[in-house]
């Protein structure tokens, strides 16, 4: 009698079913439990930003496409769902409101048919070049055509139109909010699933050897095309979406190249090589352009640096870094990362409040001089025109720097040591 490590369940896959079962009751559950204006408004982005990111990941994360022009795709299905709300609110068009995202869609994958038989002509860098030339095009065209984009204004609606949907106005954001959280559900559940495709699959191979790809027969340009417009689609439904919950649209904010790199950036730092990493980084776009810009004038430069710090020491993303702990407690070995873990948090704080220090009496100075002097800063003021500050503030970025070299010296050791620990032991698993 054979002694299983595991079991499997087929063709039942109970673990996949449990994973998203529980997406679905968090985002059920979570209008729920957080029940502010607010919190409804941050997860209703979360919601349609989910889209964009995992959208965006498949160019970045699945094909290795570099593009700075994502927010072409995103912001033209925004455009032409707004403008498909007005004509249906006229009685122009017959499209219910629930079938607006699916009309962003369309548009996304519409112009993604036509800009992305040009840029995915050439890969690596040159796309890259390509996406931001055609991103500055699109953003450089909105000043040229007011009449669809409306200018500087930009255009709004009223998402309020036609008759009840089950009894659905669409008027409360937390109907809004569940409107989203279904397209939400669905589309995470299309893209997961094109990812084992063999479309998704080969995909992957053109991403990490194309000229082996094309030994095989297969057409690498065809296959980031086909990538691009289904890419270019989901964003199309998560800027219907954003058209629906905020009922304006602006170029400058809808078109512009921060906008495609806002997406990059986030999609990197939540992990690109995995699939719930956009998911991460969509979160923490949220809470970067909601409530950290609300605390800060310099939230862009702490998200810099995070994203420095992050591909020097994590380039896998925030994801990366949990399936690398969970690997290490698959394993039972966990348990002495605890205290190593502790250290380097307490070793931050002292490095997070030196550097923050700094930023802000430097912001201070140079934006807000003319309100004097004082800067109230996490309960005590600081003068920037006195040397104590600059000084307390330096000694305290110095005391955490020193304590975090020596808590990071101490983790790596034993980092280093459980991974031979792990390997040992596959290998043994192997050959028993």
């Amino acid at each position: 009698m054979t002694n299983t490590q595991y079991y499997r369940f087929k063709p039942l896959n109970l673990g996949r079913f449990f994973i998203w079962s529980l997406f679905a009751i968090v985002l059920i559950v979570a209008p729920m439990v957080f029940k502010t204006s607010l919190a409804l408004t941050m997860l209703s982005q979360m919601g349609y930003l989910i889209i964009i990111c995992l959208s965006y990941n498949i160019l970045l994360g699945q094909g290795g496409m570099l593009s700075f022009g994502h927010a072409v795709y995103v912001g033209l299905g925004s455009f032409i769902a707004i403008h498909a709300m007005n004509l249906a609110s006229k009685g122009a068009l017959p499209i219910p409101l629930v079938l607006i995202p699916v009309v962003g869609g369309l548009a996304g994958m519409f112009f993604a048919i036509i800009l992305g038989f040009v840029t995915t002509k050439k890969s690596g860098t040159t796309f890259a070049m390509i996406t931001l030339g055609i991103g500055e095009l699109v953003a450089s065209m909105a000043l040229m055509f007011p009449g669809f984009f409306g200018g500087e204004g930009g255009i709004t609606t009223d998402r309020v139109y036609g008759r009840p949907f089950f009894g659905l106005t669409f008027g409360p954001q937390i109907q809004v909010y569940y409107l989203i959280a279904v397209y939400c559900f669905i589309c995470t559940a299309l893209m997961y699933a094109f990812t084992g495709t063999p479309l998704g699959r080969i995909l992957n191979a053109v991403r990490d050897n194309p000229e082996r790809v094309e030994f095989i027969g297969y057409n690498t340009q065809r296959v980031r095309y086909f990538a691009f417009i289904i890419a270019g689609f989901f964003a199309g439904v998560g800027g219907g979406l954003a058209a629906i919950n905020f009922e304006i649209v602006n170029a400058a904010d809808s078109l512009n190249a921060l906008r495609s790199g806002s997406y990059l950036l986030f999609t990197f730092l939540g992990g690109a090589i995995f699939f719930f990493g956009p998911i991460i980084g969509a979160v923490l776009l949220v809470f970067a352009a909601v409530l950290l810009s609300e605390l800060s004038k310099a939230w862009q430069l702490y998200f810099g640096l995070v994203f420095v710090f992050m591909v020097m020491f994590a380039p896998g993303g925030i994801a990366s870094l949990v399936m690398m702990n969970l690997r290490v407690a698959k394993f039972g070995k966990f348990k002495q990362f605890w205290p190593l873990y502790g250290g380097l948090l307490v070793a931050i704080i002292p490095v997070v409040i030196g550097a923050a220090a700094l930023i802000e009496m430097i912001y201070h100075i140079q934006l807000n001089s003319a309100l004097g002097p004082s800067l109230p800063f996490m309960g005590v003021s600081l003068d920037t025109s006195g040397v104590a500050s600059w000084l307390g503030a330096s000694l305290i970025l110095v005391i955490g720097l020193i304590a975090l070299e020596f808590a990071r010296r101490r983790f790596v050791r034993a980092w280093g040591t459980a991974q031979e620990q792990i390997e040992a032991e596959i290998k043994r698993r192997e050959l028993a």
